[in-house]
């Protein structure tokens, strides 16, 4: 605990502390409302009197942000866990032995069970680094909550279909709503730190760690979007974090478990910084450092151990003022390179503030006390650090309001109005990208076999076309490279189906998933892929005749594609990168290009109807991509005369048509018989 008794948090902060709000898995009923959205603090502590009453340990606890394990403050039931890495039992232990500035959210570490729990948990780290005399200094309480592929937390949190699906919206308001989910939703669960946007340009297609994660390879929709989505996280006082400066999205090398190096020029790094550059202007609170080798800058040391990186080109030459965080220094780019002693000074002495994750706290903070009494480092430039972390929790409200209110997460996570803006951005970015014979939409009613990749998760989709009124035949299988056996059974069933619709998965590494779909298109039923992960699996399905991209496996993505698929929504998404063709050489299908269905908007049917049946009539009009049927049977434009009882017409789209918005497809009359009554 911090000296010289220094009262950092306001009333209604400390009495949540003392009402026992901070214990997890429930709120005293006194304690006073707090709501997810605060405002930022008017009144500062005195930082540097803070910074002066702290010990070394103290100053390098701060810069020190790490998992615990367990689903509350006092959870033993992963003490083994703790024990291990920090030789204590509980979560509330570990954030007491080192004075932690931050914790880092995992669902495999057992913090993300449900958002009550995760508030609960939230709340008691929040107690134990405070204290209840509420002298202590409140915790950045982090996650990395992307949306789409990487998403620490799930239902019923809001589950959004990814940046890439995002990209192919290319709606900055969109864009700026999912911000606002997001840090609307972390907010009500006590977390004020999103480690988001990926701001990485997806140059490279063998991208391994990237991929989806991006926004797209165009600088400039990647700096908008970006921006905007920045805008709406911060705007519910939680940090946003743009990542991995200086661009890992052309890595073929995965840097959780090798080092990549990327050895293109300055001039195209400088299109892999414009998002950055954007994101530094429009206020972003924090970047997070790549661990990979940029050789037009520093040939020898990754960025998040390059002073050349991080305080020449981000802090001198980009002019960003926030805070610098690492990625997690466990992975393998920077565990399996340097000792973690050597790590942690390193990476402070390259104008890092924050070291996040490392797998040997102890050994940090034992290099960086060495450094400090060896000369090799100052405390004066941990002051820095220090410095900037402290005024980063002022900023954005955590000493004001550190705790959640648990009773609010029902109400704010999950909501009804989050959960369409969800479904909205799916409708929007499903890509149509080829559409042979205009076979897409399917025609209502139709009979569908569902199969695919298990890793593209097909068994999601299935419900979904029934919903749509499809008669649909499932078949799946788990893993992704589909059995001889199951491909067999997929194409002795092709043919009692008017559509085949399969899902595939990165599909441009595997061949029998491009065995399937050739042995399927070779029936003859028209087949239909839904690609659900990297968009650029069409490279290898050259006899399928329809293929849609939905970024992502989740429930959300297949929701707008199936909806493609039906007409019910007619795809709009434009492709946010280059495919190449199969063998690498030129570009297949362009970026920004997608296909949409035409249009049509029935014209209304007309009925006549006078005293007696000789003149009553009705007129079906003419209308490209419109079919008018009565009784269930397609009827020819022209008037109808003499009709009896109740005529009901209705209209049908054509092939490769779908509706305009809101289009009237049904009309009736009861035609009256014989003369009026006088």
């Amino acid at each position: 605990m911090l000296r010289k008794g220094t009262t950092l948090l306001t009333a209604a902060a400390t009495a949540l502390l003392m009402t026992g709000a901070g214990v997890a898995g429930g709120v005293a009923a006194a304690a006073p409302p707090t709501t997810a959205r605060t405002t930022t603090v008017t009144a500062s502590p005195d930082i540097e009197a803070m910074i002066s009453g702290m010990s070394l340990d103290e100053k390098i606890g701060q810069m020190t942000w790490t998992h615990v394990y367990g689903s509350s403050a006092d959870d033993t039931s992963m003490a083994a866990s703790n024990q291990a890495r920090y030789g204590v039992n509980t979560p509330a232990e570990v954030v007491a032995k080192y004075n932690l500035g931050g914790v880092l959210y995992f669902a495999w570490s057992g913090n993300t069970n449900n958002p009550r729990q995760v508030a609960g948990l939230s709340n008691g780290l929040q107690q134990a680094a405070v204290g209840h005399d509420g002298t202590g200094i409140p915790l950045a309480v982090t996650i990395d909550q992307e949306g789409g592929l990487v998403a620490r937390i799930g239902p019923p949190a809001t589950v959004l279909p990814g940046n890439m699906a995002l990209g192919a919206t290319a709606d900055a308001e969109l864009a700026r709503a999912q911000g606002e989910i997001l840090g609307s939703e972390m907010r009500a669960m006590g977390i004020n730190v999103d480690f988001a946007p990926v701001l990485d340009l997806n140059s490279n297609p063998d991208n391994p760690v990237i991929g989806i994660r991006s926004m797209g390879e165009d600088p400039a929709l990647v700096s908008t979007l970006g921006v905007a989505q920045i805008d709406g996280i911060q705007k519910h006082n939680v940090g946003a974090a743009a990542k991995h400066f200086p661009g890992h999205g052309d890595t073929s090398v995965d840097s959780h478990y090798g080092l990549p190096t990327v050895t293109y020029d300055r001039e195209t790094l400088n299109q892999h910084l414009k998002p950055f550059k954007a994101a530094i202007d429009g206020g972003v609170d924090m970047v997070m450092t790549a661990h990979i080798i940029v050789e037009a800058i520093d040939a020898e040391m990754p960025g998040t151990l390059s002073h050349k990186v991080l305080t020449g080109l981000l802090r001198d030459e980009l002019g960003f003022k926030g805070l610098v965080t690492t990625d997690a220094l466990d992975m393998a780019a920077m565990a399996a390179e340097w000792p973690q002693e050597e790590i942690a000074v390193k990476a402070i002495q390259a104008g890092s503030d924050i070291l996040l994750n490392s797998p040997d706290v102890d050994a940090s903070f034992a290099g960086v006390r060495a450094a400090v009494e060896s000369g090799e480092l100052t405390e004066s430039r941990l002051d820095e650090s220090v410095r900037r972390i402290l005024e980063w929790k002022v900023k954005r409200g955590v000493f004001e309001q550190p705790m959640a209110d648990p009773n609010a997460v029902d109400t704010l996570v999950g909501s009804a109005e989050n959960l369409a803006t969800a479904k909205l951005i799916s409708d929007r970015a499903v890509t149509l990208l080829r559409n042979e014979d205009k076979i897409l939409p399917l025609a209502s009613g139709g009979s569908v076999l569902m199969v695919g990749a298990g890793s593209a998760w097909p068994e999601l989709a299935g419900p979904l076309l029934k919903d749509q009124g499809f008669a649909v035949t499932e078949d799946y299988e788990d893993g992704a490279s589909p059995s001889a056996a199951y491909r067999a059974r997929a194409v002795a069933a092709a043919g009692t189906v008017d559509a085949v619709v399969f899902a595939s998965y990165n599909a441009t590494g595997n061949a029998a998933q491009q065995q399937m779909v050739a042995e399927l298109a070779a029936t003859g039923t028209p087949v239909i892929v839904i690609a659900t992960r990297n968009p650029y699996d069409i490279s290898v399905f050259p006899g399928a005749d329809a293929v849609l991209n939905s970024y992502g496996v989740k429930d959300v993505n297949f929701h707008g594609a199936v909806r493609a698929i039906s007409g019910a929504v007619n795809p709009g998404g434009k492709l946010p990168v280059n495919i190449p063709e199969a063998d690498g050489d030129g570009v297949l299908v362009p970026l920004g290009f997608g296909l949409h269905y035409d249009t049509a908007t029935p014209a209304a049917v007309t009925f006549t109807d006078k005293p007696g049946q000789g003149q009553d009539a009705y007129t079906v009009p003419a209308v490209d991509g419109v079919a008018y049927h009565v009784d269930g049977k397609e009827v020819a434009a022209g008037t109808y005369r003499k009709p009896s009882g109740t005529v009901t017409v209705t209209a049908v789209r054509g092939k490769g048509y779908v509706f305009t918005e809101g289009a009237v497809t049904e009309w009736s009359h009861t035609f009256t018989t014989g003369l009026p009554k006088p």
